[in-house]
C-alpha cells in the first residue's frame, strides 16, 4: 500500500524522535515548504543526506528518517525562516516523489514493537552511564560540555523515550546516529548506543596517549 505524501527536508544531520532541532531556512524551495507546512499540520520529514550537499539538490537521501513538527517559526525580513522542530516518530520512505517545488515522499510510520524487553532497565542504566562518562571525558579535553548533574534522561519513566533522549545527548557522528535511528527496537538501540560510545571513548584515549 502506498504511503502518505509528506514534505521532506534532507539534512546533513539526524533528528531523533523526542529530540529537537533548530533550522535556518534560506533556499527558496524550503521557504515554500515552510509556508505550506505552516498552512497545514506543521509536519514534514527529516532524512539524512547520505551523499551530496544540503544546498542545490542532487543529493542521495536515506530511506529512513523522522517525522517532525514545527513548534516555533519566525520569518525574517528577507524571507528566511528560523524554525524550532520536534521529532515525533521514525518514518520509512516508500517512494520519492518529484521535487516540485521541494522534496516530497510517500512515507509510513515505523511501528514500535509491543511490550518492553525485561533487560531494558539494565541496558538503560548502562547506556546512561556511558553517555554521561563520554560527555565528561570530552569536556575535560575541550569537546562537548558535560551533561548537567540534574539533566533528566529517564524519559519520564518511558524507556523508549529515555533511549531517544540518550541518543540525542550522546556525541555521535551522523553515520552512527542513522544506525541508531534504524535499530529495530529499544533494546537493540541501547546496546548499539553503548557500543558506539565505548568505541568513541577508546578512540579518544588512544589519541590522547599518542600526543
Amino acid at each position: 500500500m502506498a504511503g502518505t505524501p509528506l514534505p521532506m527536508f534532507p539534512l546533513s544531520a539526524v533528528l531523533f524522535p523526542h529530540g529537537s532541532m533548530s533550522l535556518h531556512v534560506f533556499e527558496a524551495r524550503y521557504r515554500a515548504l515552510v509556508r505550506d507546512c505552516l498552512a497545514g499540520d506543521r509536519r514534514f520529514g527529516v532524512v539524512l543526506i547520505e551523499r551530496g550537499s544540503e544546498v542545490g539538490g542532487g543529493d542521495q537521501r536515506a530511506m529512513l528518517g523522522t517525522r517532525s513538527v514545527i513548534v516555533r517559526a519566525g520569518e525574517l525580513p528577507d524571507g528566511r525562516w528560523l524554525l524550532a522542530v520536534l521529532g515525533e516518530a521514525v518514518l520509512e520512505v516508500d517512494e520519492w516523489l518529484p521535487d516540485d517545488p521541494y522534496p516530497r515522499a510517500r512515507v509510513h510510520e515505523r511501528q514500535v514493537p509491543p511490550g518492553r524487553p525485561p533487560e531494558v532497565g539494565e541496558l538503560l542504566a548502562t547506556a546512561t552511564g556511558r553517555v554521561r562518562h563520554a560527555r565528561a571525558l570530552l569536556a575535560e579535553h575541550g569537546g562537548a560540555p558535560p551533561l548537567a548533574p540534574g539533566a533528566s534522561l529517564d524519559g519520564g519513566g518511558d524507556a523508549t523515550v529515555a533511549a531517544w533522549q540518550l541518543c540525542g545527548a550522546a556525541p555521535l557522528s551522523a553515520y552512527d546516529a542513522q544506525r541508531l535511528l534504524a535499530a529495530a527496537d529499544v533494546a537493540e538501540r541501547l546496546r548499539l548506543l553503548t557500543v558506539i560510545v565505548e568505541e568513541l571513548e577508546l578512540d579518544l584515549r588512544r589519541m590522547l596517549a599518542a600526543e
